[in-house]
């Protein structure tokens, strides 16, 4: 209150900002509960139809009967593997096009998906690997493989490391790859039988001990993206700006990459290449977030979980007594955002 009693009016950019960090707020509190109905949704719904208080009965009190052990052995390792690798695909997406300054930019551009199918096939043709924890593997070796010679030739790039370099390096890799890929299921019948399998990219038939072999590299990524995050927002007012800011562009970068190749490499190792998620998901939040990484990462992170879990269990709905995979649910959903993206006038000149 001033002298005569009125209470005086909070600046403009004050009440803006003010208004700004509680629209943030209202986003990630509806973000964390839209992820506990999903991971409700996730553990009730399935192509085996449970009764509700059966659901709960092998929530609460277990007896052993065959939809407890639906529930608790099957529902329960497949969602907790869906909220992982949806909080690291989401988280992944937002790395690569905060990193790279490319509004339609995903894990794949990198090469993560190319170097982690080409492991997978490689494993098979010539060391005989069969199950799914030797895919686990041998797709996150080849994923860390990918990144690391994308990210070599791009520092060899003139101007070093900058978001077209990296772009046109993790293309050229990428197809690459893919080309050594399809030469050797082609050539061989049951490489291709097993690559399939994986390729599709599925939540289907992983057990809890998938989730425990990339649980810790991908708590490592997020920390490391999390932290991340003021760098990212030097970085998006280009390299000399972030370089007089006190920021490291070159440590930066590297970082980035380490944080990106765990969280998506862990991903698509345990479920398979799972295309479109970490392109639609930074620009769903960035509607209530705006461009600032310090509030765009988590609530990429959640976004993730949640679509990730409901194309799971829409899979599972529409083509009950069968499913339909994640993978070409996510990529139903995606296709149409991209080409609406694309058709977008600002991002006509990208």
């Amino acid at each position: 209150m001033n002298a005569i009693g009125v209470r005086p009016r909070r600046p403009a950019p004050a009440r803006a900002k003010a208004t700004l960090r509680r629209r943030r707020l209202l986003g990630l509190a509806g973000l964390a509960g839209a992820l506990a109905l999903a991971v409700l949704a996730s553990i009730a719904i399935g192509t085996k139809v449970i009764p509700v208080h059966e659901v709960v009965s092998a929530l609460v009190a277990p007896t052993g009967t065959e939809n407890d052990i639906v529930i608790r052995s099957l529902r329960i390792p497949r969602t907790v593997l869906g909220v992982l690798v949806g909080i690291a695909l989401g988280l992944a997406g937002a790395l690569v096009q905060g990193f790279t300054r490319n509004p339609l930019g995903d894990p794949g551009l990198l090469g993560v998906n190319a170097g982690a199918a080409f492991f997978v096939v490689v494993g098979i043709y010539l060391f005989g690997v069969t199950s799914l924890f030797g895919y686990v593997w041998f797709a996150f070796a080849g994923a860390l493989v990918a990144s690391v010679v994308v990210f070599a030739i791009g520092t060899r790039a003139p101007g070093g490391a900058t978001p077209v370099s990296l772009a046109l390096a993790g293309a050229a890799v990428s197809f690459l790859l893919a080309a050594l890929t399809s030469s050797i299921v082609l050539m061989d019948e049951t490489s291709l039988d097993a690559y399939r399998f994986w390729n599709v990219g599925s939540l289907a038939g992983r057990d809890a001990a998938v989730g425990g072999q990339v649980m810790w590299f991908i708590v490592a990524g997020i920390v490391l993206a999390l932290a991340s995050a003021p760098a990212l927002n030097a970085l998006s007012l280009g390299d000399d700006v972030a370089t007089s800011l006190g920021h490291s562009v070159r440590r930066t970068r590297v970082v980035g990459v380490v944080a990106i190749t765990l969280l998506a490499g862990s991903a698509t190792a345990a479920c398979g290449p799972i295309v479109f998620l970490g392109l639609i998901v930074p620009h769903v939040v960035r509607a209530f977030t705006g461009p600032d990484h310090r509030w765009l990462l988590p609530a990429s992170a959640l976004a993730g979980a949640v679509l990730l879990l409901l194309a799971d269990v829409v899979g599972r709905v529409v083509a009950r007594p069968g499913e339909l995979q994640v993978g070409i649910v996510v990529a139903l959903i995606g296709g149409p955002f991209f080409i609406a993206l694309v058709r977008r006038r600002k991002l006509g000149s990208v």
